[in-house]
């Protein structure tokens, strides 16, 4: 039974849409921003709003922008011949964060899964075919997540590559900095034995 007012019960479940925020956290949510934080929660709302009118999705790569050009598709980006495919934009600011790679970028906004009705028109696979065909890319580096999903959806971007005649790399998977192999299970093992590379 629902105990709540109509306007608090609204409050707790669009709360509950964020990623990760149960019933509690979101009942939890709800009041402290009621109780102790109103000046928070009005500008919680206010940034919520101009996010939501400000920024847009860039029609090349695919990332949120708030601008008419885009950052990561820059000239000097360009230039670079490589082009990174990741699935989301948290992906790419892994990449952008976290390594030296500077080129440009295509976020798909998800990976290909028929059975929860995502196929290639939902992650832009049109727009990608249409950089591929541009010719000014050298290089795909394919950087989707090693699960079932994001090796189909690999292997589906590296064929409208080799399509295109761009040469094609796979992000390398398997044992982590620091990790020792007695304790990485099987199938990472095995994707880091067969993805070897020369010394």
């Amino acid at each position: 039974m629902n105990t709540y007012s109509p306007r608090l019960s609204r409050l707790i479940e669009a709360l509950r849409k964020l990623p990760g925020v149960g019933p509690k956290s979101a009942q939890r949510m709800a009041f402290h921003l009621l109780d102790r934080d109103r000046a928070g929660a009005d500008k919680l709302a206010q940034t919520l709003g101009e996010a939501l009118t400000g920024i847009t999705r860039c029609p090349t790569c695919r990332m949120f922008c708030e601008d008419a050009s885009c950052r990561y598709c820059t000239p000097a980006r360009t230039a670079t011949g490589q082009l990174c495919v990741v699935e989301t934009p948290a992906d790419l600011m892994a990449i952008e964060g976290g390594t030296a790679y500077r080129g440009r970028y295509f976020v798909l906004m998800g990976r290909l899964s028929p059975l929860d009705g995502i196929g290639p028109e939902q992650l832009g696979l049109a727009q990608l075919q249409a950089l591929l065909d541009e010719g000014q890319i050298q290089e795909m580096i394919v950087a989707t997540n090693p699960t079932v999903e994001g090796e189909a959806t690999a292997y589906f971007v590296a064929e409208m590559a080799k399509g295109a005649s761009v040469k094609v790399t796979r992000i390398a998977h398997g044992v982590p900095m620091g990790g020792e192999l007695e304790y990485v299970d099987g199938g990472t093992l095995a994707h880091a034995l067969s993805g070897r590379t020369p010394v």
